[in-house]
């Protein structure tokens, strides 16, 4: 659900020679930037559980136990997945529902591989059943009271991992290197004496374009955009960022990005300020001390917090152009 562009990674350093190590976890690629190399392997053990904890795609995953015994008695969890779940509903009401973990009730309704629209009936009936308010979590178990509700961490386990894997690295008394996964970026310490440098892609570019440049220390980017996975149908996209009340397509934005020192909270909160739009969206973001954001309207129109660390901005592509 996120694509931040790092752009200031090199290969080696007037001051360090860095290493970036790569593994495929989590359904996506993990790359890790350091200058010990045996540091990477921390980080793709901590991936590597996070996703077999909180994967809902595997029924014999504590997160899988939880999703087949909706409708039954709690099901016990694990103390990580508990904490992670809990970490979701405190976003849910945070932002008011427009994050929202039990979204996973709408699973297969869209394939955005086939441009095909799901029959509007079948989504309000599985709509119905998204509302993290109804999720039970207490004393270890989770209960979900209708057999039609479904948890999905993915919208905050990538940052989860991010934020597990940096402290896991400090502990080991490191205190510069960048974490990637599937493009949200966590930047701890300096690069070369300065902060990170982190491009922001072009919602209607190339997929290594960006139309800004973020400089962050020990600080996430995350950013939720309409390009991963879409199709388009009679001039309209139709993609996989639903609003969790409605079941359908998010409209008002192509992308949202949040920096955050919490890497759980700018994963979350980038696909909640996607659903809330720009005002509403970019409002929430000042509102939260330490939170910055970043929203491209439907038009191209770029919206950003007063505090944004910004380096650079041009117009994202495909704009649609002011009048005169």
């Amino acid at each position: 659900m996120t694509a931040a562009l790092c752009t200031a990674v090199l290969a080696t350093s007037h001051a360090f020679a860095w290493t970036t190590l790569s593994a495929p976890i989590m359904a996506t690629r993990i790359d890790v930037t350091v200058e010990d190399p045996a540091d990477a392997t921390v980080v793709f053990d901590v991936f590597r559980h996070v996703e077999a904890t909180a994967n809902e795609w595997r029924a014999d995953s504590p997160l899988g136990r939880v999703n087949a015994g909706a409708g039954g008695p709690p099901v016990p969890v694990p103390d990580d997945l508990a904490a992670l779940l809990q970490a979701g509903l405190d976003l849910g009401a945070l932002t008011g529902g427009a994050f929202d973990v039990s979204w996973a009730a709408l699973w297969g309704l869209w394939d955005f591989d086939r441009a095909v629209l799901p029959d509007p009936r079948e989504v309000a009936a599985h709509a119905a059943f998204v509302d993290y308010t109804r999720v039970e979590l207490r004393e270890g178990a989770v209960r979900l009271p209708d057999p039609g509700m479904r948890l999905g961490l993915g919208g905050i386990a990538k940052g989860w991992a991010l934020d597990l894997a940096a402290a896991a690295l400090r502990e080991r008394g490191r205190t510069d290197f960048l974490l990637s996964a599937g493009g949200q970026v966590y930047a701890a310490g300096h690069h070369d004496g300065r902060p990170w440098r982190v491009g922001v892609r072009d919602p209607r570019g190339e997929p290594t374009e960006s139309f800004a440049v973020l400089e962050v220390s020990d600080a996430s980017v995350s950013t939720s955009g309409d390009y991963e996975r879409f199709f388009e149908l009679n001039g309209t996209r139709y993609h996989h960022i639903l609003n969790p009340r409605t079941g359908w397509p998010a409209r008002d934005l192509r992308s949202a990005t949040v920096i955050s020192a919490s890497a759980t909270q700018a994963d979350g909160l980038s696909t909640a300020l996607f659903v809330l739009g720009p005002e509403r969206g970019l409002a929430l973001a000042e509102s939260l001390p330490g939170v910055d954001a970043m929203t491209v309207d439907a038009e191209g129109h770029v919206g950003v917090t007063s505090t944004a660390p910004l380096v650079s901005m041009r117009r994202p592509g495909g704009a649609v152009p002011q009048a005169r």
